[in-house]
């Protein structure tokens, strides 16, 4: 089991607690909304930075990935804008949760509510360069939907 450090961000609530896996079979830790004074509206179509109250020192060779919690985008259409975010292993400030509503009606973020889930996974990185050719395949430069109808 690889650890991850915590540190509160200043002002935050530290009662919620740290984020926590819901099932012993889950993939993503839920982590909350940290909103000591209260509750933000995102509006339908809005998108808005919620605090969880947390900084984090990740191991080298990992990164977390934050992703959407299946229930709120089943039930109220909210979503994350950019879906998996990555939190790198150098970043050491506040995390926080780009929530967007792609309801119909107004969304409130209370505090404390679950808002993503936080899944660690290793990193590779690539060493690019410029080649002469490129080896050919099946596919060649077929691009967007050119893999199947359906």
């Amino acid at each position: 089991m690889v650890q991850i450090k915590l540190a509160w961000d200043e002002g935050a609530d530290q009662a919620l607690g740290l984020p926590a896996y819901q099932t012993s079979g889950a993939a993503g830790a839920d982590v909350r909304a940290n909103l000591p004074d209260g509750a933000v509206v995102i509006a339908p179509g809005a998108r808005v930075l919620i605090p969880t109250g947390l900084k984090m020192e990740i191991p080298v060779g990992y990164e977390i990935q934050v992703r959407p919690r299946s229930g709120l985008a089943l039930k109220h259409g909210i979503m994350l804008v950019n879906s998996p975010g990555t939190i790198d292993s150098d970043y050491r400030g506040p995390v926080g949760v780009i929530m967007m509503n792609a309801g119909e009606i107004a969304f409130d973020v209370t505090h404390g509510m679950r808002i993503a889930q936080l899944v660690l996974a290793p990193v590779v990185q690539a060493d690019f360069y410029i080649a002469e050719d490129l080896s050919e395949t099946a596919r060649g430069d077929a691009g967007f939907g050119s893999s199947g109808e359906n």
